[in-house]
């Protein structure tokens, strides 16, 4: 079966993480992603965390279904290279503070006029323009200017970040949107156009309605810990085992059938039990009554008991227990990948199941500059051309 983005070609030149991000989950489903990395400064992804034999882990994941080709932006050769390649693209994915591809005489004007169709999509901390645009910054920063770090952990605690990149992952998902979007437009105008993507604002719309209540009734969330202002029981709660479980209230009825459940029906009757804000209000009581009853059973009983009652729990799990859990197991969530390098390699699968035209991790991430003689090749470049670029260190 043809997956629904074969055809598309993606020029990626981004580094950590939203942009190759965003180009990887175009390349899930066939586009054909091309990465362009530095000769001798290749995407840090490749360094972060863990490796195997010397192989970064995580590039492996990120690198997946892009062939890989080494290119200087800042050398005459390169540009005209990178020209020539984005007169074959339908997008071109870069991360560069702003101002920096028109130095090099790649911008905007520079790419339309070597390709009419071309969509852009430059991710960046803060956008293209503002006060802000030119600082250097990563998503880390978006999650604390955004406020949800403000929200983030117990109240008397310090404001807490996320232990991995999830405003990046956010951008990500929104940059892979805005570029399906940018191409819709383009199916019916003929005309490529900029996506202007800044980091610090798709977490905005994650984070929910908080500016409208500000703006309407001066209301600013403050930290709670697990739970929620907005509906309760809702928190982590630790078994007699020693394991936890989250437990989630947000319907009434599952609110009601949980408090039947660990003993205490007369709560239901309570005025203040009928809404989800106001059960809230009164999380000291209802929090009492679920954790003494979760602390006097096991993990598998807690499980167990909430399933019979069809009330809403999850066991809290490591990646140890996620790759094991039959629930994701069923759904191939994590799958197995075969990689030349490594062997057998296990990672997240494809975010969304198609029936007709489904996605697929058909390699994982290859070695920098793998596939850049054949990709100069394909493009027409004689062996005498690309000895040439070579020579000048455009490669």
């Amino acid at each position: 079966m043809t997956a629904p983005l074969t055809g598309l070609r993606v020029l990626d030149l981004a580094t950590l993480f939203a942009g190759p991000l965003a180009a990887t989950l175009l390349g899930d489903f066939g586009a054909e992603v091309i990465k362009v990395e530095h000769p001798s400064r290749p995407d840090p992804s490749r360094g972060h965390g863990p490796a195997k034999n010397g192989v970064g882990l995580w590039w492996k994941l990120l690198g997946r279904n892009k062939r890989t080709m080494t290119l200087d932006l800042s050398r005459p050769g390169g540009r005209t290279t990178l020209l020539r390649l984005a007169a074959t693209a339908d997008v071109v994915i870069e991360n560069f503070r702003p101002g920096t591809l028109e130095k090099w005489g790649l911008g905007w004007d520079e790419l339309s006029a070597a390709n009419p169709r071309l969509v852009l999509a430059r991710v960046t901390a803060f956008g293209q323009f503002g006060p802000y645009a030119h600082r250097p910054g990563f998503g880390t920063l978006a999650e604390a200017m955004s406020g949800f770090a403000a929200i983030t952990g117990e109240p008397e605690a310090p404001p807490t970040l996320p232990p991995f990149g999830l405003a990046d992952s956010i951008a990500a998902l929104t940059t892979a949107y805005a570029v399906l979007t940018a191409l819709g437009g383009r199916d019916r105008t003929g005309a490529g156009q900029v996506v202007d993507l800044a980091i610090i604002e798709p977490i905005l719309t994650v984070l929910g309605p908080q500016p409208i209540w500000y703006d309407q009734l001066g209301h600013v969330q403050e930290r709670t810990g697990n739970r929620s202002q907005n509906n309760a029981p809702r928190n982590t709660y630790r078994t007699a085992d020693g394991g936890w479980v989250a437990v989630s209230a947000s319907a009434q009825s599952v609110a009601e059938r949980v408090m039947r459940l660990v003993g205490r029906p007369e709560v239901i009757e309570e005025p203040w039990f009928a809404t989800g804000e106001d059960r809230a209000r009164h999380a000291d009581v209802l929090d009492e009554a679920v954790a003494g009853w979760i602390a006097r059973h096991t993990r598998a009983e807690v499980l167990k008991e909430f399933e019979r009652a069809e009330a809403a729990v999850a066991p809290v799990q490591d990646v140890r227990d996620v790759m094991t859990d039959p629930q994701y197991t069923a759904l191939d969530s994590i799958t197995a990948v075969p990689d030349p390098e490594l062997g057998r390699l296990r990672m997240q699968n494809v975010l969304f199941r198609l029936s007709a035209t489904p996605g697929a991790i058909r390699w994982a991430g290859r070695p920098h500059g793998a596939d850049t003689r054949a990709i100069l090749s394909e493009l027409g470049l004689t062996d005498r051309e690309i000895a040439a670029l070579a020579a000048e260190g455009a490669l």
